[in-house]
């Protein structure tokens, strides 16, 4: 049977459908999660959904404008001197200067683990940070597949819907963790079962707790589809697949944890900060092996 090939176009187009998708099934998820949390602790839903959608405005609010401040702090990075860094620099620059974006700010991690990460809100506003372990086994093919990989996220806007993923796990799991402890601590179970109501807040209990798990896979199935467009768009720009290719296979092999990384920031860097980590909740990216055979292949 003939192989059937993808082309680059296709996938943005499945790339925008997918961010789309992702919008619509995290907003259903949220206003799934207010409605349950009205039922739980017994309050008009009307009421808790102009709360809950106030509180996601201004959690979206601060994640858009600080997030990516607040990340680069979490993981330890530090502003990249040209003078200190004049081959990384010269290889983001030419980069982003062959994108037709801005030339974003560099950041440094001291980490051994070699990974990278792109964040920000936009072009004009974006950050790519590296660790020092990176630099220390790429070489030049291969770092410029890695710079290239997170200036396609750049360019892709994939930086914006991520942050856009992270308010909304965020806003559901903290929805849900208020929601269950509030239940608990004030005797709603008590309240709603002498009400007749004790079946359907068990039910809504259990969604709500289930929510953050739901949002999370939403979550990491776009990021995997949004790394595979990425290690496309990268090898399309350097129009050497094979650098990005043997980098990531390099990563695979140091295979060492990242040491700031969070649950949260794991989906953002170019390979799971997590390698050890059993579970299917850590599945922030494809698994290397398809990735370097989709790559060879180009």
């Amino acid at each position: 049977m003939e192989k059937k090939h993808i082309s680059f176009f296709d996938a943005i187009a499945a790339n925008k459908r997918n961010s789309i998708l992702l919008v619509l099934l995290m907003s259903a998820i949220f206003a799934a999660a207010i409605f349950a949390f009205s039922i739980l602790l017994d309050v008009n839903p009307i009421i808790t959904s102009i709360i809950g959608f106030f509180a996601l405005l201004f959690y979206a609010f601060v994640t858009y404008f600080a997030g990516d401040r607040i990340i680069l702090a979490l993981s330890g990075a530090k502003e990249a001197k040209k003078e200190d860094y004049p081959f990384l620099y010269n290889v983001v620059e030419g980069l982003a200067l062959a994108s037709y974006i801005p030339m974003p700010k560099l950041y440094i991690i001291q980490d051994r683990a070699p990974n990278a990460f792109a964040t920000g809100r936009d072009p004009n506003h974006a950050s790519v940070a590296v660790t020092t372990g990176l630099l220390d086994i790429m070489n030049r093919e291969e770092l410029e597949g890695v710079i290239a990989h997170e200036i396609s996220h750049i360019g892709n806007y994939d930086i914006r819907f991520m942050m856009l993923a992270v308010v909304f796990v965020g806003a559901i799991g903290l929805l849900a963790n208020v929601g269950a402890r509030t239940f608990f601590w004030t005797g709603g179970g008590h309240r709603n079962r002498r009400d007749g109501g004790g079946g359907l807040a068990i039910i809504a209990l259990v969604f709500l707790i289930l929510a953050p798990v739901f949002a999370m896979l939403v979550r990491l199935a776009i990021s995997r589809q949004r790394e595979y467009l990425a290690d496309a768009t990268a090898a399309k720009l350097t129009r050497y697949p094979e650098g990005l290719a043997s980098a990531l296979e390099k990563i695979s092999v140091a295979g060492m944890p990242t040491k700031n990384a969070t649950d949260t920031t794991a989906s953002l860097y170019i390979s799971n900060p997590f390698p050890k980590k059993m579970s299917f909740l850590a599945a922030t990216h494809p698994p290397i092996k398809e990735r370097v055979k989709r790559l060879r292949s180009m």
